[in-house]
């Protein structure tokens, strides 16, 4: 029998406290995945979660893995993998979470330390702790439950809490190949994305797809003197910035022939909202065109994301020879990335301004990602969610990537694949003040418990 909603209840708050001891263990281990930074933290932090996952006594196995890197001769970043074989007839369930977590950034605009997790104001402060080490700890804290909550623990399991994937998950391909076997499961379900907000729950049906790649234009062999010949010879940086302009229509929309939108259904959401939650300063306003989700959600998007050119403090009088830039193209879903690739490739040829010559280079690409609602584990895990939000669900769309869901969908084309977390629009993963709703992130432990009780008692 699955277990009832007022049973899960009160483990999960009997619980709690280890369960936000060992989330704030976690935080502390800056385990950030980019070369520069040490990936001792990264192997440590591995070691943590394999520790946890040991506790738990649910699994038969228990590994700390690697892969090569796609294309490249090294090796990845350790990867956490831990199985238990299902009973006769019963589902596997594989629960996703990533251990590795972004740079902390300027470390002046934290109002905490990013690496030593603080609440307060019913939010738990710190690198990670939203962005995805809470996503472990829903695994964890829900599994410790489950075998408290049935009479025997039938529903096979598989954790996988991978080490890489704020890097762009580099060796995830092949690490999804060499351990097909161990990985095998019914259902897949990816703590990585958000919820409506701190009082509604969300599960993540779309996604778009990206392709990122570095820019550089160049229009001279060397620097020149702006006063002696600025005025008749381009510029790297205006050649530059007539190109990027060329992207955008006058409403900021995305101008680029070939990379589609398409059209979905949106909850009720008004622009105020998106200005509230953005921090768009007041007189600036919103881009695009069509309701806001939908530029969000289903509308592609291009952004400049870093750029190499002198800075002010060390700008010289000089007519700059090259630009280099880091372009991000988000892609609708329904259209490949090699596609939207492609058509922002062929608009880059077609628009550069001057005769400037233009290099693109270091290109990754990432796929979209849509789910149908309608099988069972949908239908189950809405239910969860809702029992333990007491709240409808909002299926929601992400403007943001996932690349390597698609790599599940292609791996085990069978299986259902379900994207939860536990980030909400104050979230601000990624950014300085990183933050996780401290009641949001019990809810998602009574949610999944109560998801992996029902499934304990499904037969397939």
């Amino acid at each position: 029998m699955s277990a009832s909603i007022s049973d899960v209840r009160t483990k999960v708050s009997s619980t709690f406290d280890q369960s936000m001891k060992d989330l704030k263990d976690l935080v502390r281990i800056p385990s950030v995945s980019w070369p520069s930074f040490d990936s001792h933290e990264v192997v440590r932090s591995a070691e943590a979660v394999a520790q946890l996952a040991q506790e738990t006594g649910i699994f038969d196995s228990i590994n700390i893995l690697r892969s090569r890197v796609s294309g490249g001769d090294g090796f990845g970043q350790p990867a956490v993998v831990a199985r238990r074989e299902p009973g006769s007839g019963k589902p596997t369930i594989l629960l996703y979470a990533h251990h590795d977590v972004q740079p902390p950034g300027d470390l002046g605009e934290w109002n905490t330390v990013p690496f030593e997790p603080t609440e307060q104001n019913g939010r738990l402060y710190g690198r990670g702790s939203a962005d995805d080490k809470a996503g472990i700890m829903v695994h964890i804290s829900s599994l410790r439950l489950l075998h408290e909550l049935v009479d025997s623990v039938d529903v096979g399991i598989v954790l996988l809490v991978e080490g890489e994937e704020e890097f762009g998950s580099p060796s995830f391909e092949n690490f999804l190949t060499d351990h097909h076997e161990l990985l095998r499961a019914d259902v897949i379900v990816v703590a990585d994305s958000g919820n409506w907000n701190t009082e509604t729950p969300a599960l993540t049906t779309t996604l778009r797809g990206n392709a990122t790649f570095k820019l550089t234009v160049k229009t001279l062999d060397h620097a020149l003197h702006s006063g002696m010949f600025g005025g008749a010879v381009p510029d790297a940086f205006m050649a530059f910035s007539r190109l990027i302009n060329s992207f955008y229509s006058e409403n900021g929309s995305v101008a680029v022939e070939g990379l589609l939108t398409n059209t979905i259904a949106t909850p009720d959401y008004l622009d105020s909202q998106m200005r509230t939650e953005s921090g768009i300063l007041d007189g600036v306003d919103l881009i695009g065109e069509g309701h806001v989700l939908e530029r969000l959600w289903s509308q592609p998007a291009i952004t400049v994301t870093g750029m190499d050119i002198p800075d002010v403090a060390h700008a010289s009088n000089t007519l700059l020879p090259t630009v280099s830039a880091r372009l991000s193209v988000r892609v609708a879903p329904g259209q490949s990335a090699e596609e939207a690739f492609a058509a922002v490739e062929r608009h880059i040829s077609e628009h550069v301004p001057f005769g400037a010559h233009v290099v693109i280079e270091d290109v990754n690409l990432g796929e979209s990602f849509s789910t149908d609602t309608r099988g069972w584990a949908a239908q189950s895990i809405t239910n969860a969610l809702s029992q333990a939000w007491d709240c409808d669900v909002v299926n929601m769309g992400v403007g943001g990537s996932i690349p390597f869901i698609s790599s599940f969908v292609s791996a085990f084309p069978g299986a259902q694949v379900l994207v939860t977390g536990v980030e909400d629009p104050d979230s601000r993963a990624h950014s300085p003040n990183e933050s996780l709703h401290v009641e949001s992130f019990k809810n998602a432990i009574v949610a999944e418990t109560l998801f992996l009780a029902e499934c304990n008692s499904r037969d397939i």
